[in-house]
């Protein structure tokens, strides 16, 4: 297959255009990140994807650097560069510390160890923890 070129705003289609400027909007930055100009090869997921982002993204009952270090922990333990990097810095814009990031990467690696060794050792749910 061959390697998807980003689409820069210029050469968007008005669907992705439409697209971009909400985010441009959304998040007051003068140019979407790389990610967008990927996936804005297909104008479907694109569009998906971004409103599906803005809507789990948006103020709730979790507040912004939660939202951004539960996403950080998910993309170190899925090993993706890209989404550490982003959500890096975005938890960073919404307060997290370098003390707070140490600490998240023990508590990334202490669940991903002891997940692994409940997991391993076929350890049964204890009827406390059940509902």
């Amino acid at each position: 297959m061959p390697r998807l070129q980003p689409i820069p705003y210029e050469q968007a289609s008005d669907e992705v255009r439409a697209v971009y400027d909400d985010i441009k909007a959304t998040r007051n930055v003068p140019d979407v990140n790389n990610f967008w100009k990927y996936i804005a090869n297909d104008p479907a997921t694109l569009r998906r994807t971004w409103q599906s982002l803005k809507e789990v993204m948006a103020p709730g009952e979790i507040d912004p650097l939660t939202k951004e270090l539960l996403y950080l922990a998910v993309s170190v333990t899925n090993g993706c560069d890209y989404c550490i990097a982003s959500h890096s810095a975005a938890a960073t814009k919404a307060g997290m510390t370098p003390r707070m990031f140490g600490e998240l990467m023990a508590i990334i690696g202490m669940a991903n160890e002891t997940n692994r060794l409940a997991t391993g050792y076929a350890v049964p749910v204890d009827p406390a923890f059940q509902k």
